[in-house]
């Protein structure tokens, strides 16, 4: 084990990677000889080579481009993205081709492209480099789109989107690359998509947060604690595959749920989680599901702090909940 922030944890997981298989190699803008924007690559070309760890032009479709011809023969390409607000030029290769290649050739040609973007506000980067678009994603079947909120959850994700088969939409909170520290272990770590990290057991209220999110959630229930209000904090991890047995027992024994993202609200996550809940644990629910958002504008600069979710909201929203049963 190994204390590390979340950046050198996503460092450590490219390393890993790369050297257990020779087929994974780094494609993107900066990311050799300067380490990328936030240096997640830093000291990898230097290691592994130009032919490894290859400096593209700045192009995002071409990045992507590129890295679907190399999953489909054979090589196992990780793509950055200097940031996720500037994917879109990429978004047809990615909801027309990346995600619809297994399907489209009944299974024969899989497409194992990771694409790395870092997302979120946080950093005083205004509305071009601060938005949080997840759910776009989400709704494209044949993408996976995982979000770690620790330093080991940062590498052993990573870890399992390089080597899965399918393309993964992989999504680092940047607020807290260097804000957040941990014990990760060494070697090939591992964590399974699809399960849920209970960070904090509870009886009263269910919070559901992921990536940045689950920070600010955590405070919030140290401070709800003193008033006696007992929280559960389920960090999702994998939007999809989302965890959807904890996150209906979760509700199942506290009956009542608080969704935390700071992505806008209409059509963010949270509506999904909502809608499950709605389906499959109606009966469970004391109060009404609640929901602690971004607004639904773009992402202000002078305004950020009034825009992202933080623990006086969450605990107002939890609060607001507890009482209406």
């Amino acid at each position: 084990m190994t204390e590390m922030t979340l950046v050198q944890a996503v460092n450590r997981g490219l390393e890993e990677a790369m050297r257990q298989d020779p087929d994974v190699l780094l494609l993107g803008e900066d990311i050799g000889v300067n380490g990328g924007v936030f240096r997640a690559t830093e000291g990898l070309f230097k290691q592994f080579g130009a032919d490894r760890v290859i400096d593209t032009p700045l192009s995002e479709t071409g990045i992507v481009g590129t890295a679907i011809g190399m999953a489909l023969y054979g090589l196992k390409p990780v793509a950055e993205i200097q940031f996720l607000d500037f994917i879109y030029p990429a978004f047809d290769q990615i909801v027309s081709e990346l995600a619809k290649f297994r399907y489209r050739s009944g299974g024969q040609y899989p497409c194992p492209v990771t694409i790395r973007a870092p997302y979120g506000g946080g950093i005083k980067g205004g509305l071009y480099h601060s938005q949080s678009t997840e759910a776009y994603f989400c709704h494209t079947a044949g993408l996976k789109v995982a979000i770690p909120s620790t330093p080991a959850d940062a590498k052993g994700l990573l870890l399992t989107a390089i080597h899965d088969p399918d393309p993964v939409i992989f999504l680092e909170p940047k607020r807290i690359y260097r804000s957040v520290t941990g014990e990760v272990p060494d070697g090939d770590h591992r964590v399974p998509f699809g399960r849920a990290r209970l960070v904090r057991e509870g009886d009263d209220v269910s919070v559901f947060a992921y990536g940045a999110m689950v920070a600010p959630a955590t405070e919030a229930a140290d401070a709800l604690a003193a008033e006696g209000i007992s929280t559960e904090i389920v960090d999702l991890r994998t939007l999809v595959p989302l965890d959807e047995e904890a996150v209906v027992a979760s509700v199942e024994k506290t009956g009542r749920a608080v969704v935390v993202h700071e992505a806008a609200r209409t059509c963010g996550f949270g509506a999904e989680l909502s809608a499950i809940l709605a389906e499959k644990a109606f009966f469970s629910l004391k109060a009404p599901i609640a929901r602690v958002t971004g607004y639904d504008t773009p992402f202000p600069y002078a305004l950020e702090n009034a825009y992202l979710p933080n623990p006086e909201k969450i605990v107002h929203a939890v609060r607001a909940t507890v009482k209406a049963a």
